[in-house]
C-alpha cells in the first residue's frame, strides 16, 4: 500500500512538472502611474470621467483582454489595440455620480502581460444638491390676502 501512494504521488508531481510554464522574460509588462484615484467631494451630476495611464515597460505587444467594473456604476474603456513596448496609452472609466454618498470601486484589467490581472480602485464622495424652498413666500410688505 505504502508503494502504491508513493507511485501515485510521483506520477501527480512529474504531471505537474510537465504543465509548468517558465516565465517569458520578454513578455508585456502594464505599469500604471497611480492605481487609485480619489475624485474627493464632488456635486451631484459631475463629471466622473477619469484615466489611468499606464506604460507597456515589456519587450512585446501588451494586449488587454478585458476590463470589469464591480458594478453597473464604474464603466471602463480601454484600448483595443496591442500596445507596443514603451508606449503608454490610458483607460477611461467613467463613474455615475448621480448616485449620492460615499464609494470605492474597483476595475479588474486582465492582459497578456506578466503582470496579467491587475486591479484599479476609483473612490470618493458624491454630495447631496443642497435643499431648495419650493413654496411660495409673500416679501411684499403690503395689504395682500396671500398668507404669510
Amino acid at each position: 500500500m505504502k508503494n502504491f501512494f508513493a507511485t501515485a504521488a510521483l506520477v501527480f508531481a512529474s504531471s505537474l512538472a510537465m504543465y509548468a510554464q517558465e516565465a517569458n522574460p520578454n513578455a508585456a509588462n502594464i505599469a500604471f502611474e497611480n492605481k487609485t484615484i480619489d475624485y474627493g467631494k464632488l456635486e451631484k451630476d459631475a463629471n466622473g470621467e477619469r484615466e489611468f495611464t499606464f506604460k507597456n515597460n515589456g519587450k512585446e505587444p501588451l494586449i488587454i483582454s478585458n476590463c470589469v467594473g464591480s458594478c453597473g456604476c464604474t464603466v471602463p474603456q480601454w484600448p483595443r489595440t496591442p500596445i507596443a513596448p514603451g508606449a503608454t496609452a490610458a483607460i477611461k472609466v467613467k463613474y455615475d455620480t448621480r448616485r449620492v454618498g460615499r464609494f470605492q470601486k474597483t476595475v479588474t484589467v486582465q492582459s497578456n502581460a506578466s503582470n496579467a490581472t491587475e486591479v484599479l480602485t476609483i473612490k470618493g464622495e458624491i454630495l447631496a444638491p443642497a435643499a431648495t424652498t419650493t413654496a411660495p413666500v409673500n416679501t411684499t410688505t403690503g395689504t395682500s390676502k396671500v398668507s404669510k
